[in-house]
């Protein structure tokens, strides 16, 4: 849980790196509370539910994989590879699932502390 409301205080931080775990238990989460969260907006017929819970999550999505990207040495410029259908999101999945640089690069020391 730490690493959800992590990135919601780190919200509009798109400087540094963010190890492979973190992105990925705020990945866990969200899909988690997404789900909840359609399954209240149907039962209660709000569909605009999601939707705002979506566009409050977009900017922490944002920044935590930004500092993803940063922490294997590519730009943030690279999310837009994600914008290519079916080969960018393969790439993009490749790009977030690869281990973190050791030790320093431009965007920072290793956040694992290696």
């Amino acid at each position: 849980m730490e690493y959800y409301i992590g990135a919601f205080k780190n919200y509009a931080n798109f400087n540094g790196r963010a190890r492979r775990k973190e992105y990925w238990m705020f990945v866990l989460f969200n899909v988690i509370v997404a789900f909840v969260i359609g399954i209240i907006a149907g039962i209660i017929h709000f569909s605009w539910l999601s939707t705002l819970y979506s566009l409050a999550v977009l900017c922490p999505s944002l920044a935590l994989c930004f500092r993803r990207l940063h922490d294997i040495g590519k730009s943030g410029v690279w999310i837009l590879v994600s914008l290519i259908p079916l080969v960018g999101w393969i790439c993009m999945l490749i790009l977030l699932c690869k281990d973190s640089d050791p030790g320093a690069n431009q965007y920072g020391e290793n956040p694992k502390g290696m």
